[in-house]
């Protein structure tokens, strides 16, 4: 099947009412989680995660692209109309976004967001499109040895770009690796670390794990948070047009964020909040106005097109690989898991319905943001208002009731709970969470691949080398773990004979 017949299979597939339902259904949540501070698209996806099991799963899977996409357009408003970043990748908006808004523009801003949004997403889609299957077929051709350096490749290079600490990051890869060797051994098939407990001979089951990590310890962060006081802008539907000077300001910003979210979202990492920096610091050193960080549009334009292009990205190594890049494709995966499908690059011929139906189903859903988070910007942003001690209370039963539906067992509470309390613990002390998950979700896949490759090579780890494109992937993970230091080495240098 080719591209064009596939997307027109795929569109058949997504306009069907129970799939046009679930699309627009998931939209709306992920608006409301973009704007709701906290929770966020990862938690909201791992609270839902259990209900998956009774629905279709390209249902389940165009839900989770709606959530994942309306919390981009959602965590723009609160931070354009009241400072507040309702999603992480919403935090370099605040910048721009707000000082517009004390200036009366802030229909402008949230106007040019969503319309850069809208044509940022179409954009990844359309990459999401040509490169998937083309890379699925490339694909065919990776054994053993490239699936295990592509995914210790990648958790290396998340480690370099989360931001935090590069021991701290590599402490929880370490400690979501040595979590995934929980369970029966995959060759001898003796029992690992059980405790005499044979619900855990198929291993930690990713649900109360992401439930735990993601929404038990964000109830407890929040129960120590004070609530405060907001001013929320009020902003007409008559002013959301900007005027024909902003729109010039914001063409090119949108197109340059279109593509900087587009292959940062290739990249493993939190693709979404990377590609808004990128975005604000190449616009900032384009400004010619003088107007950065006093309201300067292009600020607002080129972040929020970036990172909704980066939603679309993170697709595509899912998609073709079969390896999720971020926390939240590795939720995505776990939906195709509870139902049985591997993905990877046999997805596309071995299930066409879901392949292109939720690739479909992301153009419906992006014209769906636009065409309503506008109008009812006032409404959705008026959500913010609800307490946090009404909603938080909604979330930790969501929690309980949703890991105990999948099994019927105490065990999964008990597991989500102790993760739950590990999570606040390592959020309290500033370690990033998303190594743990990505560890723990591919370390099985890296054990089982690097086991299939020591039996093919009979034990000779150069196979590891000696394979052209296994070879070439360790190669760039050893620049990118080399680079910063030889950066620091070289600076010096450079100054000097300067």
């Amino acid at each position: 099947m080719d591209l064009f017949s596939g997307l027109i299979h795929g569109f058949s597939v997504a306009l069907t009412p129970m799939n046009l339902l679930f699309g627009f259904l998931g939209a709306v949540i992920g608006t409301i989680i973009g704007i709701l501070p906290g929770l966020g698209p990862l938690g909201t996806m791992a609270l839902l995660l259990s209900l998956t099991y009774g629905f279709d799963p390209t249902a389940g899977m165009i839900l989770f692209a709606g959530i994942y996409f309306g919390a981009m357009y959602g965590g723009s408003t609160t931070s354009i109309l009241l400072n507040i970043p309702g999603e992480a990748a919403s935090v370099v908006t605040c910048i721009e976004g707000y000082q517009m808004a004390r200036r009366g523009r802030a229909g402008a801003a949230l106007a040019v967001a969503a319309i850069g949004s809208f044509v940022a997403g179409t954009i990844s889609l359309i990459g999401l499109s040509f490169l998937a299957p083309t890379l699925a077929n490339a694909a065919l051709k990776f054994g053993p040895a490239e699936y295990f350096t592509v995914a210790l490749v990648g958790l290396v290079i998340m480690s370099r770009l989360t931001g935090g600490n590069l021991l701290r990051s590599l402490m929880m890869i370490a400690l979501g690796l040595a979590l995934g060797t929980v369970g029966m051994e995959t060759v001898a098939g003796y029992m690992r670390y059980t405790f005499g407990q044979p619900l855990l001979a198929q291993g930690i089951d990713f649900l109360p794990v992401a439930m735990g990590l993601f929404g038990i310890s964000e109830v407890l962060v929040t129960a120590e948070e004070p609530a405060g006081n907001m001013q929320l802008q009020k902003v007409r539907f008559r002013e959301l047009w900007p005027t024909l000077v902003e729109w010039k300001r914001s063409f090119w910003p949108i197109i340059r964020g279109s593509f900087i979210g587009f292959f940062v979202g290739l990249v493993p990492g939190p693709s979404p909040v990377i590609s808004t920096m990128v975005s604000y610091s190449v616009e900032s050193k384009l400004d010619k106005s003088g107007e950065f960080g006093k309201g300067a549009i292009e600020g607002v334009a080129g972040p929020e097109a970036a990172n909704n292009a980066a939603v679309g990205a993170a697709y595509v190594p899912l998609m073709a690989l079969g390896i999720p890049f971020t926390p939240a494709m590795a939720v995505v995966m776990a939906v195709l898991l509870i139902h049985g499908i591997n993905p990877g690059p046999l997805l596309m011929t071995e299930k066409p319905d879901l392949f292109w139906g939720v690739i479909a189903s992301m153009y419906i859903g992006n014209f769906m943001l636009l065409v309503f988070n506008l109008p009812l910007v006032g409404v959705f942003a008026s959500i913010i208002r609800t307490p946090l001690y009404l909603l938080m209370p909604i979330v930790l039963l969501l929690c309980l009731v949703g890991v105990y539906s999948v099994n019927n067992s105490m065990l999964d509470i008990w597991l989500m709970t102790g993760f739950g309390l590990l999570g606040y613990l390592l959020r309290r002390l500033k370690y990033d969470l998303a190594p743990l998950v990505l560890a723990l979700v591919l370390g099985p896949m890296m054990e089982r691949s690097f086991r299939e490759a020591m039996m093919i090579s009979r034990g000779d780890l150069s196979i590891f080398l000696n394979r052209p494109i296994s070879g070439t992937i360790l190669l760039v993970g050893a620049i990118v773990l080399a680079a910063p230091l030889l950066i620091s080495w070289i600076k010096p240098l450079i100054s000097r004979k300067v």
